[in-house]
């Protein structure tokens, strides 16, 4: 019973996941049996039924295991587990355990395929041994059996796993054989295919850098032609600019605007931290001449058409003509010379528009000239100043559609107030001035119709006393109205030669000519003049037409010296002896056919010798010194009056080699123009001043010559080798020969 006992305690060890026993026995199983009656049992590893297996891992491993201590408690837990799988099964009730070899051999049947049968937990109780030490017996014998024939089961899966694994490396050998071989099969192809192709390649290479070069070529063709299109005028902008063939339009005006939009984007561009780039400098430059193009085809156009229409007394100005002139205030010399053509076309067409009415009229005789009411002078002077009137409302309105104003309400004569005027009100003002200023000189003729009035009352008034008496009442009246008349017409002269010392000229004006308001009033005077000629007047008249000269002439005289002077100080290149002297012969020219003027024309002619002998002096001294002998003939001159104390080639600026340089740049100066003409001479209006004023100026610089050559030949001053010196440069010193070369006429000096 105690060896049941003992037995009924090994319990067998935990099954693993597989429901196999696990082999990790704890060494906690008893060394000794219950019965002392018998001996001990062997150990199994002293069991002459085992073979030991040394080389078997788990052999050796379940034999460590059974020769191991028991006494732990997991170990003897797994013994009793083991105990209780292989103990024999109670059996039923009223009957008899039977025992034997059907007893020992339960176990094995109890194995089903390899897999041990447990019995539930609850049969525990009804397990008994009928021999002592059955169930150890029994587990050692089937649990080796049990264990090997799993492990020779595990190995047969093993090997039938391993065959198939070994079928399918063999597979896979051969298919890694066929692809080593499709690999290798494939590689020589592409070996050949690369040799067959390598020229291909290149060329494909060769296509692909092209290509990124052409892509570069593009990319920066694009970038190139975006910046033309943004700083460059296309064809048909230019054409539309330069050529003659596109009237100034629309298309012309676009054009204009896009040039200009492209200056303006250009000075931006160049407003870098590098400065400006030459292409900006060359975009620049291109369209400035482009533009400069244009402005000048504005000014041609509008030149013509304002030709046209200045021809006509009323007109209309189009939308083009005001675009035109609004741009050329870009360009104000362009206005200046265009408005200059218009105002002459104007005056022009006025003064015959006005000439029309007075002895004409209108249309169809209608509204009849106005001088058939000249018998009543009121009207007759009413009627001419409401034609002016209405003359100059009309070219106010066509001057303000001109430059695109409109109107400010303000009728002619109204208060108007100029000083805080715009340039645009400037421009009509002075253009409204002088459109109407050709019609000055009908209105003025009022002096000569005075003069006329006078000479014929002056005429029947010495009749009258001749025959009635100079106390008759005839003669008296006719001596108090011709005393009228003469203070009328020498108050009418006085306030024409006020108004001409009023008059203000343009000091930028570079013309060297009369201005036109001296022409104005030179040819009043020779109206006045030739009906002087023409009257009855007896002898001893001609002091009465004195005080009329010097009432005309002096305004004309002083006129001309203020606007010099003034001309003078704005500009001090401006010549005012040769502007003198065009205004003073002017007027000598107007009275020279009468011979009543004789002592004006003498006063006059001082007046002209003086500006002549000025400007002789002036002339003479400009040569000197373009020919660089005029210091030199100073000094010489200064000798020759005595007034040294050394030699004169002791003297810096005319030791021997200033002189020869002084000599070879006079020598130098014959061969030019300078010695046959003069073009600040060439200004003169009359041309025999120019010629003597030249001749006078040369013959002078033929004297300075002389007395330089003369100096230098003088023993006193030192100078050796004098006459190789002197004969070195042109005119080696002779006289005659440089008398010869400026042509002058006579003996030599």
């Amino acid at each position: 019973m105690e060896e049941a006992s003992s037995s009924s305690n090994l319990k067998l060890p935990p099954l693993n996941s597989l429901g196999r026993p696990s082999l990790s026995l704890s060494q906690d199983a008893p060394r000794k049996s219950s019965y002392s009656s018998q001996p001990p049992p062997r150990s199994p590893l002293r069991s002459p039924g085992i073979q030991v297996q040394s080389r078997n891992p788990l052999s050796l491993r379940l034999y460590k295991v059974l020769g191991t201590n028991y006494d732990d408690a997991l170990t003897k837990e797994a013994l009793n587990t083991l105990s209780e799988l292989y103990a024999p099964r109670a059996p039923a009730k009223g009957k008899e355990v039977s025992r034997g070899k059907d007893n020992a051999t339960k176990p094995k049947q109890a194995l089903n395929g390899g897999a041990i049968h447990r019995e539930p937990r609850f049969q525990r109780a009804s397990l008994v041994e009928s021999v002592p030490g059955e169930c150890a017996a029994r587990a050692r014998k089937g649990l080796r059996a049990d264990m090997e024939r799993k492990l020779a089961e595990g190995s047969r899966q093993f090997l039938e796993a391993f065959r198939e694994l070994d079928q399918k490396l063999d597979d896979l050998q051969a298919l890694a054989d066929a692809m080593r071989a499709s690999c290798d099969e494939a590689e020589t192809q592409l070996g050949l295919t690369h040799d067959a192709s390598q020229a291909l390649l290149e060329r494909a290479s060769n296509l692909r850098q092209e290509r990124q070069a052409d892509n570069d070529v593009e990319e920066k063709r694009s970038i190139v032609t975006f910046f033309l299109s943004r700083f460059t005028l296309s064809a048909e902008e230019a054409e539309a600019i330069t050529s003659r063939d596109v009237p100034v339009g629309s298309r012309f005006f676009a054009a204009m605007d896009r040039t200009a939009q492209i200056r303006s984007d250009c000075r931006t561009l160049m407003a870098g931290e590098d400065g400006p780039t030459k292409v900006g400098l060359d975009i620049m430059a291109a369209t400035s001449a482009c533009l400069e193009q244009g402005y000048e085809k504005i000014a041609r156009w509008c030149m013509y058409e304002l030709g046209q229409m200045g021809r006509e007394p009323l007109v209309e100005v189009g939308p083009t003509v005001c675009e035109a002139v609004r741009r050329l205030r870009a360009r104000p010399e362009l206005l200046t010379e265009c408005l200059t053509a218009l105002s002459q076309t104007r005056q022009q067409t006025l003064l015959t528009a006005f000439t029309t009415a007075l002895t004409h009229g209108g249309p169809g005789g209608l509204p009849r000239p106005i001088e058939l009411h000249a018998h009543d002078p009121i009207r007759y002077v009413g009627d001419m100043l409401a034609w002016v009137h209405q003359t100059v409302a009309a070219e106010r309105e066509f001057l303000e559609g001109l430059f695109g104003l409109k109107g400010d309400g303000h009728m002619v004569g109204s208060v108007r107030t100029f000083d805080c005027s715009t340039e645009e009100e400037d421009w009509i003002r002075e253009l409204m001035d002088l459109a109407v200023a050709k019609l000055c000189v009908p209105l003025k003729e009022s002096c000569i119709a005075l003069y006329k009035i006078m000479n014929v009352l002056q005429f029947y008034m010495l009749t009258m006393r001749r025959t009635l008496g100079a106390e008759a009442l005839l003669s008296a009246a006719l001596q108090e109205i011709t005393n009228i008349a003469y203070q009328n017409f020498y108050d009418a002269v006085e306030a024409q030669g006020k108004a001409l010392l009023r008059v203000v000229l343009d000091p930028n004006d570079p013309a060297l000519t009369p201005p036109m308001a001296i022409l104005d009033h030179a040819q009043i005077i020779r109206e006045i003049a030739t009906v002087y000629e023409s009257s009855l007047l007896g002898d001893g008249e001609e002091q009465d037409f004195a005080r009329v000269l010097d009432v005309m002439i002096d305004p004309a005289l002083q006129m001309c010296v203020e606007t010099g002077e003034g001309k003078q100080k704005q500009r001090p290149r401006w010549d005012n002896t040769v502007y003198l002297l065009n205004c003073y012969t002017y007027l000598q020219g107007i009275l020279e056919p009468f011979a009543f003027t004789e002592e004006k024309r003498k006063v006059l002619q001082k007046t002209i010798d003086d500006q002549v002998a000025a400007l002789t002096e002036e002339h003479y001294v400009d040569l000197m010194a373009d020919a660089g002998i005029y210091p030199a003939s100073l000094i010489c001159q200064k000798y020759a009056e005595g007034a040294a104390d050394e030699p004169l080639s002791h003297v810096p600026s005319m030791q021997p080699a200033e002189l020869q340089r002084a000599l070879h740049t006079f020598s130098t100066w014959l061969s030019g123009v300078g010695v046959v003409e003069s073009p600040r001479l060439g200004h003169l209006v009359v041309q025999k001043l120019n010629q003597d004023i030249h001749r006078a100026a040369l013959e002078r610089m033929a004297r300075a010559y002389k007395l330089i050559c003369e100096e230098v030949r003088k023993p006193a001053n030192r100078y050796e080798a004098a006459a190789t010196l002197l004969g070195s440069e042109r005119p080696f010193g002779q006289i005659h020969l440089l008398w010869q070369i400026f042509g002058l006429e006579g003996d030599v000096p």
